[in-house]
């Protein structure tokens, strides 16, 4: 009996090669979503030859900055950061992306990073029933409460200005 070696990415389950091969035929520009113990990262990236180009790279410590009170890992948190990536993404070209979540499960959290690039300006093939209600997205669900519209407001302005 021969041994065949696993890919260390297989083996250590951070890559799912079949979805991979099909993001890089498509061509497209992509989104991948990263939530840890306290912070949420979005990134858009440009797949290329010699690897992945992050085209906008956002991070929910930005939040504290605007007064963000509470968690950086909840929904309107996600939907934030995934609303300043898009228009930073936007002002440097990019027009339409596709959600890549590896071996990730889809969670609530990704669908509402992904809900922001969309509100930014961006396309995405995305159906409008996997997205979290604009209540939660409001954050009105939460006790420590946030004014997401006016942090939004401050994105745009920012935005425009760089």
């Amino acid at each position: 009996m021969a041994y065949s070696q696993i890919l260390r990415r297989l083996r250590e389950e951070k890559t799912n090669y079949r979805r991979r091969t099909a993001l890089l035929k498509s061509k497209r520009d992509f989104v991948t979503v990263k939530i840890s113990n306290e912070n949420t990262q979005v990134q858009i990236h440009k797949p290329e030859i010699s690897g992945d180009k992050v085209i906008s790279s956002a991070h929910s410590r930005f939040l504290l900055k605007k007064g963000w009170n509470g968690s950086r890992k909840n929904i309107p948190a996600a939907y934030l950061t995934g609303y300043f990536a898009g228009k930073k993404a936007l002002a440097k070209g990019g027009k339409d992306v596709i959600l890549y979540r590896g071996t990730d499960k889809y969670t609530p959290r990704m669908a509402a990073a992904l809900k922001g690039i969309i509100d930014a300006g961006l396309t995405s093939p995305a159906e409008p029933e996997s997205f979290p209600s604009e209540d939660r997205l409001k954050g009105e669900h939460l006790k420590v409460k946030n004014d997401v519209q006016k942090i939004k407001s401050t994105i745009d302005s920012e935005v425009k200005s760089v």
